[in-house]
């Protein structure tokens, strides 16, 4: 009888837990069995793993009853990840690799069905899990061996040990028993075509965004979306169609300062979690509009097992939510928690999973159901029931927790074709990068952020600023949320003035993004 263990990583969430492949080869009735908690795709490894290793011209041991047991027998299993380390493991405890240079490898990739590896989900998760893993036991990082298209995604996690194969052979080569002497170290492993150890990545190439110039006048739009940049603010458009809103969305993440290595390893995993990540886009903030009939799981995530939403997929990144009105009630009201947190957790019967969701939110919508309430030019057609059920459509709450709510006119036809281009991107990026670093420098976090004690402690606000908010807020009914979100929008305003106290200025100017909507025609 013949045992072999391979090690491997589940997929849980964004989590990828170690799981250890163990391959039973024993003598009596031929039958291939696999146990652990895996799911249908698992277990269609069997006949996957049986014709690669009959097509590569390896020995099947058809003979044999084959036991593969996926370890914790707990924790769920998906997907073709399993395939590789189940037909290592096979070969193995059948003596046609060495079971004991396995050790300190980890391996994942579906295989077809003759040989070749094909990329997984997730890539990036594993190889992150598999370095923190190793700074936490103060070892040195295993080795990750995985498909071509998933290693050049593990490998962009600093000092990773990523090996890349293109077929089951390339992989069996590295491996075959050797025939040192007791207490010689072991062969060095050559590379090649198929087999070759991939370094991390370096972002050299500057993420590339649509430019604010291409949007003619807008300064007020403009000027909002500077605030919610420098300040880490959410913010909703209003205005009539054509107006600029979407192009305004869309070169919002320009305007954001460049991602960090962790922050853009972060937003990468996800995306590969999703099967989204492309490595033409590492480095680059992401934007995610999703279409007004996505329903309240396409948005927050769901599903068996849980995959993540939009709101995570849009971590360290903008959701774009254009026709806010028009989304389902129930989509809408699941994002009060993750505007507030940060994070979106699933729980399920059976698991329970947690996804980043550090997003900023920009939301675009018409004034009225025809979109022309207040239009110069043109006259609405719709009566004050149909605007007052059509802007009802959002919530107290939800609105409560948008920090800057702006109009977006209708631009003349004259500005529109010869108005001069506006202000780059790049200008406005460099006061939001300096407004950042000071909030940073003051208090180690954006002033979004800021509540309770931190608030009261690095608002700085002058007297007469805080005596003008009261009786703004006293005259508009707010709530003690509005109150506190006005507040941290003018730090972020005194901010990108330099400015070390919070003065009636700032106060007035933050006090106008949070004008309610019009109920009136």
């Amino acid at each position: 009888m013949s045992l072999a263990l391979v090690h491997s990583r589940a997929l849980l969430g964004l989590e990828a837990r170690p799981v250890q492949v163990e391959v039973h080869l024993a003598n009596g009735l031929p039958s291939f069995t696999l146990v652990g908690l895996a799911d249908t795709e698992v277990k269609e490894a069997r006949e996957r793993v049986r014709s690669a290793i009959a097509n590569a011209g390896l020995d099947f041991p058809s003979n044999k009853r084959i036991t593969v047991n996926l370890a914790p027998a707990d924790l769920p299993k998906d997907s073709g990840r399993f395939d590789l380390p189940i037909a290592l493991g096979i070969l193995a405890a059948s003596g046609q690799i060495a079971a004991e240079r396995l050790t300190g490898w980890e391996f994942a990739g579906e295989l077809s069905l003759g040989g070749d590896l094909r990329p997984i989900r997730g890539a990036l998760a594993m190889s992150l899990a598999l370095h923190r893993a190793a700074e936490q036991a103060g070892e040195q990082t295993a080795s990750l061996v995985l498909p071509p298209g998933s290693a050049e995604e593990a490998a962009l996690v600093p000092e990773a040990h990523v090996y890349r194969a293109r077929h089951l052979l390339d992989v069996v080569a590295q491996f075959l028993p050797v025939s040192n002497k007791a207490g010689e170290e072991a062969l060095p492993l050559p590379e090649g075509d198929g087999w070759a150890r991939l370094t991390a990545r370096q972002n050299e190439v500057a993420a590339s965004y649509a430019d604010l110039s291409d949007v003619k006048g807008q300064s007020a739009a403009k000027r909002a979306l500077e605030i919610a940049a420098a300040g880490g603010h959410s913010l909703l458009m209003m205005g009539p169609p054509g107006s600029g809103k979407s192009m305004l969305a869309q070169r919002f993440a320009g305007l954001l300062p460049p991602m960090s290595t962790g922050e853009a390893l972060e937003s990468a995993a996800v995306a590969s979690l999703a099967g989204r990540f492309s490595l033409d886009r590492w480095g680059q903030r992401p934007t995610c509009a999703p279409h007004h009939s996505a329903s309240a799981v396409a948005l927050v995530g769901g599903g068996s097992p849980p995959r993540p939403g939009e709101i995570s997929l849009a971590h360290q990144g903008v959701l774009f939510l254009d026709e806010l009105p028009e989304f389902p009630r129930a989509a809408l009201e699941a994002l009060r928690e993750p505007l507030e947190s940060g994070h979106i957790r699933i729980s399920r019967a059976a698991m329970q999973s947690e996804f980043p969701a550090r997003f900023q939110l920009v939301a675009a919508m018409n004034p009225c159901p025809c979109g022309y309430l207040g239009h110069p030019a043109r006259a609405c057609r719709c009566t004050p029931d149909q605007i007052f059920r059509y802007q009802g459509k959002l919530s107290g709450p939800l609105l409560d927790r948008i920090d800057l709510h702006v109009e977006v006119p209708a631009i003349a036809s004259d500005d529109l074709l010869h108005g001069a281009a506006g202000e780059g991107s790049a200008a406005v990026r460099d006061r939001v990068v300096a407004a950042r670093w000071r909030a940073m420098a003051r208090q180690g976090q954006n002033n979004q952020a800021l509540a309770g004690k931190a608030l009261d402690e690095h608002l700085h606000a002058e007297a007469a600023a805080l005596t003008f908010l009261n009786t703004a807020s006293t005259r508009l009914g707010w709530s003690a949320r509005s109150t506190h979100r006005a507040l941290r929008v003018a730090r972020t305003i005194a901010d990108l003035a330099g400015a070390g106290n919070v003065t009636a200025a700032h106060v007035a100017e933050a006090v106008q993004y949070r004008r309610a909507l019009r109920q009136n025609g």
